[in-house]
């Protein structure tokens, strides 16, 4: 069951899963040919600062962009639930990510990047999309869960900062069917200090570039 409320030129949309009420904002494109579905981390929301850009950025090109809050976020807790259930409510909200009849891309950052490859192969996502992806708990690599993005069985993209603490992009496993960009000096957050070469408006335009590019070569 769904419930919908524009909001300008974006939607936004309750769906009814076994994990509670999520919601999904939508930012659509004139004509698209994919949906990009992005759904946040475990210690925040669809405001951070990479997904917003691609909200903004990726209709241009002709990618609708769906940005996902899952259930326990909607209700206001400050503490996400165990990553099953974090599957549960993204396998409830993907008929709605399907409604419109596109290939979708399934994606998020940290947390809701290990949802989308764990469940991508059974949801039959076009894609995976992998924004700072959490490869070992900061200082704990022998944790790793290079078995989650490996396992993820289509095609996927990993943008990881380069100061990232919960894996750097050269601590990734090499040789897997995977491609990923470095965000030179960006933590977990994509966040670069001032005293980087590279600000952070361009930071975030790499991001975007990045994606843009990559699905621009899905379906090619």
């Amino acid at each position: 069951m769904t419930k919908s409320e524009s909001a300008g030129t974006a939607k936004s949309e309750t769906v009814e899963t076994d994990a509670g009420t999520a919601r999904i904002t939508w930012h659509p494109a004139q004509k698209a040919r994919l949906v990009l579905a992005v759904s946040h981390g475990a210690g925040g929301g669809i405001e951070a600062r990479d997904l917003r850009a691609l909200a903004a950025g990726l209709p241009a090109h002709g990618v609708t962009v769906a940005l996902v809050e899952q259930p326990w976020r909607v209700a206001g807790k400050k503490v996400a639930p165990a990553p099953k259930t974090l599957d549960v409510g993204w396998r409830g909200l993907w008929p709605a990510l399907t409604k419109p009849g596109l290939p979708v891309i399934a994606g998020g950052r940290s947390a809701g990047a290990r949802v989308a490859c764990r469940t991508a192969g059974e949801l039959g996502a076009a894609a995976v999309l992998a924004l700072s992806f959490p490869l070992h708990p900061p200082g704990k690599p022998e944790k790793s869960r290079a078995d989650e993005l490996l396992g993820a069985g289509v095609p996927t993209l990993v943008v990881q900062g380069g100061n990232d603490p919960f894996g750097k992009p050269a601590e990734f496993p090499a040789g897997g069917a995977y491609e990923l960009v470095e965000i030179p000096f960006g933590d977990h957050s994509f966040a670069v200090p001032k005293k980087a070469d590279i600000g952070q408006d361009e930071a975030v335009k790499r991001i975007t570039d990045a994606v843009a590019r990559w699905a621009g070569m899905l379906g090619a």
